[in-house]
């Protein structure tokens, strides 16, 4: 059980090292951005202290989105990969019991939604939606499909590289991070309209997750390692919309 009388109040994000609500090249952020100035708060107790998520929260195969929308006896399709890391806060400290949510396009590069029109076919045994907490050591793991790169209406020729989204929930609302992770060697993160956004190009390294072949499941999975920083002048970039600010 979490020592309420411990909680202290968060380091504010440093906005001006995240990208701009309103960033013109990202068609999306123009409508999405806030008109007014934002008014920043000090923390309340509930921010500093919830929400509090147990391992019980989860259903089995929550962290594994290869099989835990499929058929009993069948997997998605497209190449296996396991994303792990660590979830810490701006001083380099394991957050515990933080809920790690990610959802992801299929193999092929779309999303089982009904507003993707994508050409795409779906995959029927692909959700592409996904839970994990991570442990007392700030540790997490899930398995899936490398997801593939698709267009988007945001420019005349426009592609997403290959990425996972994710939202974080760490040990209090004000570390609530929305963000998206790519992978190490994909050409298409430097054409990236949202990548673009980021102040400072090399920003783009904290968004990217690192190939791990010394955790590879043999004839199974490439594994990637991604690490994610809440706060400080080390976290990692939340996504340039409302609810990521």
């Amino acid at each position: 059980m979490r020592n309420y009388t411990e909680a202290k109040p968060f380091v504010p994000r440093d906005l001006d090292a995240h990208p701009p609500s309103y960033a013109p090249g990202y068609k999306t952020s123009v409508l999405r951005s806030p008109r007014l100035a934002l008014v920043s708060f000090t923390n309340s107790l509930t921010e500093a202290t919830g929400p509090v998520f147990g391992h019980a929260t989860l259903g089995p195969d929550d962290h594994d989105l290869a099989v835990n929308y499929a058929a009993p006896g069948e997997s998605a399709i497209g190449e296996r990969i396991i994303v792990h890391g660590r979830v810490v806060d701006g001083d380099g400290k394991a957050v515990p019991g933080a809920l790690l949510e990610v959802w992801q396009a299929n193999a092929g590069g779309r999303y089982r939604h009904i507003r993707d029109g994508y050409l795409a076919p779906l995959d029927p045994n692909f959700g592409g939606c996904g839970r994990v907490i991570t442990d007392e050591n700030g540790y997490y793991w899930y398995r899936t499909v490398r997801p593939g790169a698709y267009p988007w209406p945001n420019r005349a020729n426009d592609w997403r590289p290959a990425h996972i989204h994710f939202s974080v929930f760490g040990s209090g609302f004000a570390q609530r991070l929305i963000s998206q992770l790519y992978f190490e060697g994909d050409p298409m993160i430097a054409q990236c309209p949202i990548v673009g956004t980021l102040p400072d190009p090399e920003a783009a390294d904290l968004l990217t997750a690192t190939l791990d072949m010394d955790n590879t499941v043999p004839f199974d999975a490439r594994a990637y390692r991604f690490d994610i920083v809440l706060r400080g002048r080390r976290s990692t970039p939340f996504e340039n919309k409302l609810e990521g600010n």
